[in-house]
C-alpha cells in the first residue's frame, strides 16, 4: 500500500520485522534525540490510525507503530489473543527493537495489554497513554462489542463480511468517500477469518480484567486515561474506573465517539504530546 491520499504529516511506508517468530508490520519515524513513543494499533482498525495525528507528534518523539499480531496486518498466534500475553509480546518487541523504555500509546485493544506490562514489568516503560478499551471490572462495554463478549462461542461470526461488518464500523473514522485507501486496508485486516480471530482477544476480557482490576493499584507508572464520552462501545466509565485506582494517572476527555485519535484528532494529538513533552512527570 502505498501513501497517497493519507495525512501530510509524512506516514511514512509500512515495513515488516519480524518478533518471536511473526512478521510485525509497522512504521517508524526514525531515530532522533528525545523520548520515543511506541504506539499499538485499536481494533478493528491498523498503525494507519495513527496517520492524523503523526504530523503533531514527530516534533516530540521518535514514533513506532505497529499493527499488534492478529491484528492489522501483522501474523498472529492464538496464544497471544488476550492482554496479559500481549504485554509479554510487547516486552520481546521492545527488547529486540532496542526502544529503551518507551511511551507507551495503547488505545482500545491495547489499554489491557499496556496496563499489565506496568504492573509486571514496570522498567520497561516510561508512561502509558490508554483508552477506548474495556478496562473496568465486572466488565462494562455495550453494543455488538458487548454482544460479541457474551456470544457462547464464535460460530456466529463464521459468514463475516469484512466489507460489510469492519467497513461500517471504521466509517466514522475513516470514510470510505474520502480516505479509500485507509478505508481498505481496514477492511481488508480482517478478511479470511481474521476478525473472528481477533474477536478472541476481547473475549478474554471478563477473565483477564479481574485479574488486572487487582494489579492496578501496584502500578507506579504514570498513566495518561482517554476518554471519548459519546463511545458507542466502551462507556466512559472505564476511564473512570482507571483513573480512580491507578495511583498516578491523568484524566482527559474528548467529545467523540469511539475513534478520538481519528475523530477528534487535534485534541487528541495535543494531549499525547504535552503528555510526552513532560506532563507525564506531574502525576
Amino acid at each position: 500500500m502505498t501513501n497517497k491520499g493519507l495525512d501530510s504529516g509524512g506516514f511514512p511506508r509500512t515495513q515488516t520485522r519480524v518478533v518471536d517468530g511473526l512478521a510485525i508490520r509497522h512504521v517508524d519515524s526514525g531515530e532522533q534525540e528525545g523520548p520515543t513513543l511506541l504506539m499499538t494499533s485499536p481494533w478493528p482498525e491498523s498503525l494507519y490510525a495513527f496517520r492524523r495525528i503523526w504530523g503533531r507528534l514527530t516534533p516530540s518523539a521518535r514514533l513506532v507503530a505497529i499493527d499488534l499480531p492478529g491484528f492489522g496486518h501483522s501474523e498472529g498466534r492464538p496464544e497471544l489473543f488476550g492482554p496479559s500475553a500481549m504485554a509479554e509480546f510487547l516486552r520481546t518487541l521492545i527488547g529486540e527493537w532496542e526502544l529503551g523504555a518507551p511511551h507507551l500509546l495503547g488505545p482500545d485493544v491495547g489499554t489491557g495489554a499496556a496496563l499489565f506490562l506496568a504492573a509486571r514489568h514496570p522498567e520497561v516503560v516510561t508512561s502509558l497513554i490508554v483508552g477506548s478499551g474495556g478496562a473496568s471490572y465486572p466488565l462494562e462495554v455495550t453494543g455488538a462489542l458487548a454482544d460479541m463478549i457474551a456470544a457462547p462461542d464464535l460460530e456466529f461470526l463464521r459468514d463475516f463480511d469484512s466489507r460489510v461488518g469492519v467497513g461500517a464500523a471504521v466509517e466514522p473514522g475513516a470514510p470510505r468517500a474520502q480516505e479509500s485507501e485507509v478505508w481498505e486496508d481496514y477492511v481488508t485486516a480482517y478478511d479470511g477469518g481474521r476478525f473472528a480471530e481477533s474477536a478472541r482477544y476481547v473475549r478474554a476480557y471478563p477473565e483477564e480484567l479481574l485479574v488486572l482490576g487487582d494489579l492496578l493499584a501496584s502500578i507506579k507508572t504514570p498513566v495518561q486515561v482517554m476518554n471519548a464520552e459519546r463511545d458507542e462501545l466502551v462507556p466512559p466509565s472505564n476511564g473512570i474506573y482507571l483513573d480512580d485506582r491507578l495511583p498516578h494517572s491523568r484524566l482527559i476527555s474528548f467529545d467523540s465517539g469511539h475513534f478520538p485519535w481519528e475523530q477528534d484528532a487535534v485534541q487528541y494529538g495535543d494531549a499525547v504530546a504535552d503528555w510526552i513533552d513532560g506532563a507525564y512527570e506531574q502525576v
